[in-house]
């Protein structure tokens, strides 16, 4: 779903915005050792440039990723070389192992097209949960949080290169429509794209359903990463 010219300033553009990966990934920990004190592996589904899991690797003894896009996919191999990183769509991989955590961070599961899509994910990444493991989701919003029209600006500069990001953000049925505009300056000249992202607009109990029919009830924390809370889900025994 990310382009090589997306991939590329992602990170810059939300260092700009004060996030903090490495924070949001002990925060995450806490939850999971809080529920399974005795986790040793964690596997990061839709694990982008590994941001997260550079820092997940220090709490677990084994920790693993696995994400659909090939040019966030390469950056995370140059970060973090001795980690098992998989190809994969959460919707149906198959790592042939099962692990004590499964995350799936930064509003990833919203990229999906549809409820059967996300029942898939949820199925599938909880088949890759230890008996009594935690699967931990940070969704997107939910249809009544969504502001329809919401426009949101950024401007990074790091080193010899400056982006600014635009995006505008409309309610498309059932889906959030975000049009971003970059514009990036570098010594060699600047350079312009734009994307359309869409994101589903899934209500609270569509993600509790797609938990329990996966034999991982969730409960929902108001608290989160991104203010859009998270659900965590333990696999039945």
């Amino acid at each position: 779903m990310f382009t090589e010219d997306h991939a590329d300033v992602f990170e810059s553009i939300y260092r700009s915005r004060g996030k903090d990966w490495r924070e949001e990934a002990r925060d995450v920990s806490a939850q999971i050792f809080a529920r399974v004190p005795d986790a040793t592996s964690l596997l990061d589904v839709a694990c982008g440039t590994g941001a997260h899991l550079a820092s997940f690797r220090e709490d677990f003894g084994q920790a693993e990723g696995v994400e659909l896009a090939e040019p966030m996919l390469e950056l995370a191999r140059k970060r973090l070389g001795g980690i098992p990183l998989h190809q994969g769509d959460m919707r149906a991989f198959d790592l042939g192992r099962t692990f004590d955590a499964v995350v799936c961070m930064f509003c990833s599961i919203g990229y999906l097209d549809n409820v059967s899509e996300l029942r898939d994910a949820i199925r599938c990444m909880a088949r890759h949960v230890n008996p009594g493991g935690v699967l931990v989701v940070e969704p997107w919003w939910f249809p009544e949080q969504f502001i329809d029209g919401y426009v949101a600006g950024d401007l990074s500069s790091e080193k010899s290169r400056t982006i600014t990001r635009i995006s505008h953000s409309i309610r498309q049925g059932d889906k959030t429509r975000m049009e971003l505009r970059y514009v990036i300056g570098e010594p060699s000249g600047i350079t312009e794209f734009t994307e359309i992202e869409l994101l589903s607009l899934w209500r609270k109990d569509e993600y509790l359903a797609a938990f329990a029919d996966a034999d991982c009830p969730a409960e929902y924390l108001e608290s989160g990463p991104t203010g859009r809370g998270l659900f965590i889900g333990t696999r039945k025994r």
